[in-house]
């Protein structure tokens, strides 16, 4: 007994139950839960047959014969019926399980499993998925647009070689990096655009985190200038979007050296965990008096001219890095993470952890990644007491120097190669 053929013909089965359920569920008359059941184990037979008889002309007239029977199907039903409103979405789910069918014989089951779930899924969401689309803007249009062209366009094309002085600048690399962080801010922002505008202020400072922290701390300090009761909250959200941001730090680090990334993490999250304790304390110490406010809607992420920009000062700290390494040695690159720790802490997390890639030493590389974020939570502290009130500035100001304090101890007094 042929026993993957029979688990073949299950998973089969199992699919077009999946898909015809919902499709059943959904009052659909031209194909249910039999129909799709049906469909899904005639591609597995057509599969077995295309495989035994070594034909491969098989599965092209049964995948022929199915799109005649849709085809009459809603050609009987336009007849019948004028008016109705012949779709395509259930005809199109037909042949792909079809097709799902005869992959599962004749190609990846895996991959044939994934895209049968997926397609349950996707046609269970139809409603979710529609009134999300009703809620976008011409500017997320954009966004998504501008991401599509960066990711898919720009980035396969780009050579894999390194170029320029110190042999260091590596196109897709640093396009890579800009995709990254594209796609980091774009995922904040679209889940922004889900859960909405008062989403409460915790959800407020982890999306601030995960878009930007540098932009919440630009937006909460202005309205905080503009209203000087709102100095408690605003400080809260800021620190919060700080310490989340922590956590972003750690993400970039993972994708870029992965194998590393157990020797780099646990001083980030020792202080990911001392800040947060922090801006668990500054919560409780907000007054109930002061009311919430909804979080101000962030600029698109997705824009070209900012990737673009990003992407050169990327580039120019990876010169910055080798350049310094090479002509005054270690030493050097402190300062070189305190000025892109001030300008961007992103481009200098990932050229750093690049380096580590490279060969720069682990114990080094994760001190001068924290050196370049503590610079830029000085810099929130001036860009707060700069745009916005002195409530803010004293409360956020105190929780950032102690939050540098912790750092720089962390620094000073961390054992020589202790990590996971």
């Amino acid at each position: 007994m042929n026993y993957p053929d029979l688990i073949t013909l299950g998973i089969a089965f199992g699919l077009g139950l999946l898909v015809g359920l919902q499709r059943e569920k959904s009052d659909h008359e031209m194909a249910g839960v039999r129909t799709f059941t049906l469909i899904s184990i005639l591609g597995v037979l057509a599969g077995f047959l295309t495989r035994d008889f070594e034909n491969a002309f098989i599965l092209p007239c049964f995948g022929i014969a199915i799109t005649a029977l849709m085809l009459m199907a809603n050609y009987l039903k336009a007849k019948k019926e004028p008016d109705t409103n012949v779709g395509q979405t259930t005809e199109v789910a037909v042949l792909l399980m079809f097709a799902i069918g005869s992959y599962l014989v004749l190609g990846n089951q895996f991959i044939a499993v994934v895209v049968g779930g997926a397609l349950a899924v996707l046609l269970y969401v139809k409603e979710t998925l529609h009134n999300f689309i009703d809620k976008l803007k011409e500017k997320d249009i954009s966004a998504i647009m501008t991401f599509v062209g960066i990711s898919l366009v720009i980035l396969p094309i780009l050579p894999d070689k390194t170029f320029g002085p110190l042999n260091v600048l590596n196109p897709r690399e640093i396009w890579l990096m800009v995709t990254l962080i594209v796609g980091i801010s774009i995922l904040g922002y679209f889940v922004y655009k889900w859960v909405g505008k008062k989403a409460g202020m915790i959800s407020n400072g982890i999306l601030g985190g995960v878009i930007s922290s540098t932009a919440t701390t630009v937006s909460y300090a202005r309205n905080s200038k503009s209203n000087k009761a709102l100095g408690k909250m605003s400080a809260f959200v800021i620190m919060a979007a700080v310490t989340v941001s922590i956590i972003r730090v750690i993400v970039e680090i993972g994708i870029v050296v992965p194998e590393k990334l157990p020797a780099l993490i646990v001083p980030f999250l020792i202080l990911f965990v001392f800040m947060s304790v922090l801006s668990i304390i500054l919560f409780y110490t907000i007054s109930k008096e002061e009311n919430e406010e909804e979080m101000p809607e962030p600029k698109n992420p997705a824009q070209f001219k900012s990737a673009f920009i990003f992407g050169l000062l990327y580039a120019l700290i990876l010169l910055a890095v080798a350049y310094t390494e090479e002509e005054f040695g270690n030493s050097g690159l402190y300062i070189v993470s305190i000025v892109g720790g001030l300008a961007k802490k992103d481009a200098i997390t990932l050229s750093l952890a690049q380096s580590i890639k490279g060969g720069l030493g682990t114990e080094l590389g994760w001190r001068l990644i924290m050196t370049g974020v503590l610079a830029n939570f000085a810099f929130k502290i001036v860009l707060a007491a700069i745009l916005g009130s002195k409530e803010l500035a004293k409360w956020l100001g105190g929780a950032m120097v102690l939050s540098i304090a912790a750092g720089l101890l962390l620094m000073w007094l961390w054992p020589e190669g202790w990590h996971f």
